[in-house]
């Protein structure tokens, strides 16, 4: 058997990988930034559980660009086979083939024996990830693993213990160099113990204020402070209540964008309840928060150094 070959590694330090990530307009910190660290050094998968919104899939998309790498994503879902992540034949060239090769008068005995070969093999991201011949291996992103079947659970542990995909017509294919891959997960369901096993695991949760403010003003650069503090004091205040959806960082984001485009210099309750769609996306949830008080959660979120955690006390 031949000796396993070591996985590169990457990054230099931990406080490279934040630095760079930084570069990317992305604030991670020193546990993430240590996970993915290891990730890289050992290459091992990393699964990345918690709420929508919060940056899981971002992380990935990051890595690709610190990386310098091709990003393959495979969306999951409900129903998801292996013949769509993994590879499919191409049949209707198959066909062709057998048409051009009966007008050029091919012999009927040898129609057809190149029909399964590479060249008529559609690559899904799962193949297309092993099968990479760049020199910089490729970031595989698993998007919302959680969706999937647990059949299709299975069939992945499968690949992603040995990173080689067998295809009975043409025979094994191993990756030159292993992908590096992230997994996430909104935790619709529980992943079984076994994938979790082969990963290190990283929970987000929503960030602190400071952190948020950091990372409003980050991807962000031409927003003002005050600004940026009242729109993360209001977004803590809403994760108090008990949402069907609670808004996540892409939502202060996009709610941001908003409201630079309106020219707003100062939270108001008018154009708060104008914009509510960039934050909240359940009708219900929209109509809960004009019944707890719409304008008292502004005017709480207008105080400089008010406490979020006091909202159950006062709202709801």
């Amino acid at each position: 058997m031949a000796e396993q070959e070591v996985a590169p590694r990457y990054f230099g330090s931990i406080d490279e990988i934040q630095t760079r990530f930084a570069e990317q307009a992305y604030v991670a910190d020193r546990m993430l930034a240590t996970t993915m660290f290891l990730a890289s050094a050992l290459g091992k998968p990393v699964f990345l559980e918690g709420e929508p919104g919060v940056g899981k899939t971002e992380i990935a998309k990051v890595m690709a660009d610190v990386l310098g790498a091709e990003l393959i994503r495979l969306q999951c879902y409900e129903g998801l086979d292996s013949s769509a992540a993994l590879y499919e034949w191409n049949y209707t060239r198959q066909l062709l083939e057998v048409r051009l090769q009966e007008a050029r008068g091919v012999e009927r005995e040898r129609i057809g024996r190149n029909l399964f070969s590479e060249e008529f093999l559609l690559q899904r991201p799962l193949l297309k990830a092993i099968r990479s011949g760049a020199a910089q291996a490729p970031v595989l992103l698993i998007d919302e693993v959680d969706r999937s079947d647990e059949e299709f659970e299975a069939f992945l542990l499968e690949v992603l213990s040995d990173f080689q995909i067998t295809i009975p017509e043409i025979g094994t294919l191993r990756a030159e160099r292993p992908p590096l891959v992230v997994l996430t997960s909104n935790r619709t369901r529980e992943v079984h113990d076994a994938l979790k096993r082969r990963c290190l695991y990283y929970w987000i949760d929503y960030p602190s204020f400071e952190k948020e403010v950091k990372i409003l003003r980050t991807r962000l650069p031409q927003i003002e402070l005050r600004l940026a503090g009242q729109i993360c004091r209001f977004m803590e205040l809403l994760r108090q209540q008990d949402f069907y959806k609670k808004p996540g960082i892409a939502e202060t984001i996009d709610w941001a964008r908003a409201l630079l485009a309106l020219g707003l210099a100062e939270l108001d309750a008018a154009t708060t309840n104008a914009t509510l769609g960039c934050i909240l996306k359940y009708k219900g949830d929209i109509e809960k928060l004009r019944q707890l008080g719409l304008d008292g959660i502004v005017t709480m979120a207008l105080m400089p150094g008010h406490d979020p955690s006091a909202a159950p006390a006062v709202f709801g």
